[in-house]
């Protein structure tokens, strides 16, 4: 389901049975952490298809054992994807296993404990960024400042092309990432109801970083 308003980017909800049917299971406190980390790398691939929809085609002469036709291969933007550390790692492998050759970028932050902002401790980026739809990776869309601070990052470093990738997101992160970047589409497996007072997504399925690698 797309939704978009004015000059906000895309919003995309993937229902796919599939990706709801996985969520459930994520959802569920009992869900081990060998499972989770299944999980969310089947989303994330399932969930690539749709992040990679609308990519440009161009047509391309292809000589098959039996004759030469013609096919179709991707024309625009090369991709690249950039997994907000530590829990956008979870969904690396899966979106690389639709698209092998992006080039994978990372970027590392944590929340200033006096300000509660989000800052960039590291950074690293494919060279050819502006040359390359970026899809930002992080399960969880909860307040959006990480997000946004990731956009501004990759921004800085070229790039034009930005869509983001997350399992859930908060209808207040939402607003708030296509208020600071309205160019940029958002890619979820659900829209949740709201955030709680410490900025946990309800109903949620609690913190993806520490289910994906067992940490509390």
């Amino acid at each position: 389901m797309d939704f978009k308003g004015g000059n906000m980017g895309k919003l995309v909800v993937t229902d796919h049975p599939l990706i709801q049917h996985k969520l459930t299971i994520l959802r569920d406190k009992n869900t081990s952490s060998k499972d989770f980390r299944q999980l969310v790398t089947e989303m994330a691939a399932l969930m690539g298809y749709e992040v990679t929809r609308d990519l440009e085609l161009k047509d391309i002469e292809v000589e098959t054992p039996l004759e030469k036709t013609i096919g179709k291969e991707i024309s625009g933007k090369k991709i690249g994807i950039v997994p907000i550390l530590r829990a956008g790692l979870g969904m690396v492998d899966g979106v690389l296993s639709v698209v092998p050759g992006a080039r994978v970028g990372h970027i590392g932050m944590y929340r200033d404990p006096e300000s509660l902002k989000p800052v960039t401790y590291y950074s690293k980026f494919p060279k050819d960024i502006e040359e390359r739809t970026i899809i930002l990776l992080d399960p969880m869309l909860a307040t959006g400042g990480s997000l946004i601070e990731a956009i501004d990052e990759v921004k800085r470093a070229g790039a034009t092309s930005i869509r983001t990738l997350n399992i859930l997101a908060a209808p207040e992160g939402i607003k708030a990432v296509q208020e600071a970047h309205p160019d940029v589409d958002i890619y979820v497996a659900s829209v949740e109801r709201e955030l709680n007072d410490h900025a946990y997504i309800l109903p949620g399925l609690g913190d993806a970083g520490d289910r994906l690698f067992g940490t509390k």
